[in-house]
């Protein structure tokens, strides 16, 4: 009898015990139940390390072999420019020429010429400031006779870009993380409770825009990272 009391009192002890800890947990747990989701930006200038400039231009003849001996005088006029600005022979490439026949063609009966001739030289280079200086002094071409600039702006652009994100990425999360951690916890201050660990992040996609449209060679970078913070009040 004496033990089947004593084994009573164990147990109803040992259920004492458990739901105290129970409680405790409970407590515990509901501590971190409030959560708080902020963004950390970060944004960050840069040059741009690669350029690709198309230089092309329009001529019309009648005679299709002298045409084009005229076009390929011009490219060598067009290059020889390039090289004396610094810019390396393997940097620049000539475009086959794209010849529109006229005569071929119904609607274009009373054409000025019989054909029309494209031609583009294309300068692909890190060499980006010297670039964006020979870009302001293409006039001494067109007083050389070639028409620089003279054929569909759209499609022949330079494009300036940016290629060493890989770079400056670790940087730029920790910086938009630390943003993060400082709104949530201005957060916690003011509701009067205390910043806990991180329940969830995500990274958020970087971007790659002009700084404006007249410094299309500067690059604004961008990323914003998501993080939700455990809050015990």
């Amino acid at each position: 009898m004496e033990k089947h009391r004593s084994f009573g009192i164990s147990f109803i002890i040992g259920c004492l015990v458990l739901g105290i800890c129970l409680i405790l947990t409970v407590k515990s747990l509901k501590s971190y139940d409030r959560v708080v989701s902020v963004k950390g930006l970060c944004e960050k200038e840069v040059m741009a390390d690669n350029v690709i400039w198309p230089i092309s231009y329009k001529l019309g003849g009648n005679d299709l072999s002298s045409l084009y001996n005229e076009v390929n005088a011009k490219n060598d006029i067009i290059i020889k420019f390039l090289k004396q600005a610094g810019i390396d022979e393997g940097e620049i490439t000539v475009k086959p020429a794209n010849i529109t026949d006229n005569r071929a063609n119904s609607y274009e009966n009373n054409a000025r010429y019989n054909y029309l001739i494209v031609s583009v030289v294309t300068v692909c280079t890190d060499k980006v400031m010297k670039v964006v200086e020979l870009q302001s002094s293409v006039g001494s071409l067109i007083e050389k006779g070639i028409p620089v600039g003279n054929t569909e702006s759209w499609e022949y652009q330079t494009v300036f870009s940016f290629t060493k994100l890989n770079d400056i990425k670790p940087e730029m999360i920790e910086e938009a993380t630390i943003n993060a951690r400082e709104a949530a916890t201005k957060f916690a201050k003011d509701s009067k409770s205390k910043l806990g660990k991180i329940k969830n992040a995500t990274q958020g996609q970087f971007s790659i825009t002009d700084r404006d449209s007249n410094t299309p060679y500067i690059k604004n970078v961008r990323v914003v990272t998501n993080v939700v913070y455990y809050v015990k009040g």
